[in-house]
C-alpha cells in the first residue's frame, strides 16, 4: 500500500524554462505549493526569505551555480532537504554536490514520477528526526537542532553526514551493515559502494579528524560501527 503524499511547499531553481514549467504543473497537480526562481542568485534569496518543505535546486545556473547556491544556504544554518539536479553523470560531480550540503540527486533526463517520490523520501526522512539526543561516548547529536558535539566541541556535519551518523550511533557499538548505510542516505538499500565509501571518509574528516582516538571503526566486508573509546 502506497503512502499518502504530504502537501508540501517546494522552490524549484531551474533556469530552463520547459523544463521548470514541466515539473512546476506536475507537482502543482499533486497539490504541492511551488515557488520558481530562473537563476541561482534569486533562488538564494528565496530559500533563505522562506520556509520551504523542499527544494530542486538545478546545479548548471545562470548568476549563481547550484553548488554555490547549497553552500551558502547551508553557510546560514537552513536545513530544508535539497534534491539537486544534474546533466553531469561524473561521480566526482555528485559527490561536490553532497559535501556542499545537498541531500540527494537526479541525473537529467529523468521521469516527473520518480522527481516527485524523491522529494516526498526527503520530506520524510527530515520527518523522522524527533527531537531527542543520541550519545556516543564523547559524541552528541541533538536531532532537533542537527547539531554534533564531541568533548562539548561543536562539529560541522553535512545534512547527509547527519543522516549517516544518526543511522551509526542509533545502533552503537554495533556493525550498521552497507545496506542499511544506503538505507539511511538515500531510502534504498542499494548503492555504490564507492559512493557510500566517500560519504563515509567525509564524515570520518569532521567527527575523527581533530581527536587522538577515531570513533568511526571500518568493519571489512560488513559494515561500519562507531565504538566510542574505553574508559580509562
Amino acid at each position: 500500500m502506497s503512502q499518502p503524499q504530504a502537501k508540501l511547499r517546494v522552490l524549484l531553481i531551474e533556469d530552463q524554462r520547459a523544463m521548470a514549467e514541466n515539473i512546476w504543473e506536475f507537482l502543482e497537480m499533486q497539490g504541492q505549493v511551488m515557488d520558481h526562481a530562473g537563476d541561482g542568485s534569486s533562488g538564494l534569496a528565496l530559500a533563505l526569505a522562506n520556509a520551504y518543505d523542499v527544494i530542486v535546486l538545478d546545479l548548471g545556473l545562470p548568476r549563481l551555480d547550484g553548488i554555490e547556491v547549497c553552500r551558502r544556504y547551508r553557510a546560514q544554518g537552513k536545513t530544508a532537504p535539497i534534491l539537486m539536479l544534474t546533466a553531469r553523470d561524473r561521480l566526482e560531480d555528485k559527490l561536490l554536490g553532497f559535501e556542499a550540503g545537498a541531500d540527494d540527486y537526479l541525473t537529467k533526463p529523468f521521469e516527473l514520477r520518480e522527481l516527485a517520490a524523491r522529494i516526498q523520501v526527503l520530506h520524510r526522512r527530515l520527518q523522522r528526526l524527533s527531537p531527542a539526543l543520541l550519545r556516543a561516548g564523547p559524541l552528541v547529536l541533538d536531532l532537533a537542532s542537527r547539531s554534533v558535539t564531541r568533548d562539548g566541541q561543536p562539529l560541522t556535519v553535512s545534512p547527509a553526514g547527519l543522516r549517516l551518523l544518526a543511522a551509526l550511533m542509533a545502533k552503537t557499538p554495533n556493525v550498521l551493515l552497507y545496506a542499511d548505510l544506503a538505507q539511511a542516505l538515500w531510502g534504498d538499500s542499494d548503492h555504490d559502494a564507492a559512493r557510500l565509501h566517500t560519504h563515509v571518509s567525509l564524515l570520518r574528516a569532521a567527527i575523527d579528524r581533530d581527536f587522538e582516538q577515531p570513533l568511526i571503526q571500518t568493519v571489512h566486508g560488513f559494515g561500519y560501527r562507531i565504538a566510542p573509546p574505553a574508559a580509562t
